[in-house]
């Protein structure tokens, strides 16, 4: 009884948006040259009107496809918990119902945009249909920086103001089966069963709702919820947006208009985070070969001078007591977000996986994973029974001005949780997690092996190891801001493109 998501006719008419896609990038050279030397000279004299009438036939195109939505409610069992990046819901009680909400609206939601500032090396002003696991990735990153910088037990104030709540939960008939009959919802306003929308947006002033009056803090921590979304705004200079993403994408061989995998993502946002200087104390840290080194961790979370007397181990790590020099309660250490790219199976889900990705998501250390289906990305953040709930990024909306004081939050936060099976997930992915301090981080190492060892497979998705990646022959460490590129091995044609950039375990 799952929704259909705002995708559902995603492919359809695929062939003529990627013939799209194409002229739009290249200018379809070779159409030209094949009407022969003369059409080709009028064709370079021909005004930009035809690049613009493509771009506004894109843009068509794009709204239709991706700009509506087939309106139906995701059912939730009552009686069963759901598992939220490591907190636990139980939707017995109008209380808790409302809990569960108001955790999931506060997650940042990111999806295509339209009519941004032209990407550099081509003529697109949209990332539809393409920009998915871009998205996707911003979503796991703005998941680590909501844990790393806002108070532990944030949540969006104007939450509650989202009354549109696509969900129901509902009283299984019996425990064998996963089925009932729907009953009306706590977060639907006056008892209905059908969510009615507030009247939320410019034309309502903000914070009517709001159950309790707005403290210092509280706006302290909104000022810094909007610097935060607009380092993912969609123009050139925001840090995390889809032009840095895409501008660092060049290295691993790709370009705007290209499908990006989970594993490329992964070092792309490694490169983003190395490369601002908007976010102190923090680093990224990307898995090679399903392996955690501990001591790359270690070098690169910790400052050179308290390594002095040669690489630590992860038994009885010394941290420094002297001068303090950059903020956090262990100003010894930064802070990481540990990505690491997995295969959970060939061509599909291997079944034994499934209690080790559910361990891992109950862990309040994970921070998602991103994944989805073949060439249709999603950001999972939990499950309840045998299925995943995410955010989904396959949905087109204007573009927003983040430069403006106080901008709209509203497009940025999703009010319809969104379920699908754990069979069509697809293998290929990368699972995130963030440790605060090195205290964290070993409590995280012991916490994550005792999840992998859960499954009933005999290979874990991934080990931690002590020392270094060198150590084990191991060239171009990830954690190195100069080290080699991650570059893409040739294609080969037979090959599915989910199955590029893994380890088969």
């Amino acid at each position: 009884m799952n929704s259909v998501s705002p995708s559902a006719v995603q492919y359809v008419g695929g062939a003529v948006q990627e013939e799209l896609l194409e002229s739009q990038r290249t200018g379809s050279p070779a159409r030209r040259l094949a009407a022969g030397p003369e059409a080709s000279r009028e064709a370079a004299t021909e005004p930009d009107e035809v690049d613009k009438l493509k771009a506004k036939l894109m843009s068509a195109w794009n709204n239709v496809k991706y700009g509506w939505s087939v309106k139906s409610k995701t059912f939730f069992n009552k009686t069963s918990p759901i598992t939220v990046l490591g907190q636990s819901y139980l939707l017995n009680s109008e209380d808790e119902v409302e809990r569960f909400h108001r955790a999931f609206v506060s997650r940042l939601w990111l999806t295509y945009r339209r009519e941004f500032p032209q990407l550099e090396g081509s003529s697109l002003t949209t990332d539809c249909g393409w920009g998915c696991m871009l998205r996707s990735g911003q979503m796991l990153l703005a998941q680590g920086l909501l844990v790393h910088l806002m108070p532990r037990d944030w949540a969006w104030p104007d939450a509650q103001q989202l009354e549109d709540v696509d969900f129901e939960v509902f009283r299984p008939r019996s425990p064998s089966r996963a089925v009932g009959v729907p009953i009306p919802s706590f977060g639907s306003p006056r008892g209905s069963s059908t969510p009615q929308r507030s009247v939320a947006g410019p034309q309502a002033p903000r914070g009517v709702q709001r159950k309790r009056p707005e403290s210092t803090r509280d706006r302290q921590a909104e000022l810094l919820h909007h610097r935060l979304v607009s380092w993912f705004g969609d123009h050139p200079p925001a840090p995390f947006g889809v032009h840095q993403l895409v501008e660092l994408g060049k290295s691993s061989g790709k370009r705007a208009g290209d499908w990006y995998g989970p594993s490329v993502v992964a070092h792309i946002l490694r490169k983003a985070v190395c490369k601002t200087t908007e976010v102190s104390n923090l680093a990224v840290y990307v898995a090679q070969d399903c392996t955690v080194y501990k001591e790359d961790v270690l070098q690169l979370c910790e400052p050179s001078s308290s390594r002095v007397n040669g690489p630590l181990t992860t038994k009885g790590p010394q941290i420094s007591n002297g001068p303090q020099t950059t903020k956090g309660p262990d100003t010894s250490w930064k802070s990481v977000i540990i990505l690491v790219p997995v295969r959970l199976g060939g061509e599909a889900l291997n079944p034994a996986y499934i209690e080790c990705v559910k361990h891992i998501l109950k862990l309040e250390c994970c921070i998602g994973i991103i994944g989805g289906k073949p060439k249709h990305s999603l950001y999972f953040v939990g499950f309840q029974d045998e299925q995943l709930l995410y955010l989904d990024p396959h949905y087109c909306q204007s573009v927003v001005d983040v430069t403006q004081a106080d901008f709209s939050l509203e497009s940025f936060h999703c009010c319809s949780p969104r379920k699908m099976p754990f069979s069509r997930m697809d293998p290929s992915c990368t699972i995130g997690f963030y440790a605060k301090n090195q205290k964290d981080f070993e409590s995280l190492c012991s916490a994550v092996t005792e999840a992998l060892f859960s499954s009933k497979e005999k290979y874990p998705i991934f080990t931690f190891m002590e020392g270094q990646g060198q150590d084990y022959g191991l060239e171009g460490h990830s954690i190195s801001p100069t080290g080699p590129a991650h570059i893409l091995p040739p294609r080969n044609s037979n090959t599915r493109a989910s199955t590029d950039d893994f380890v088969f375990l």
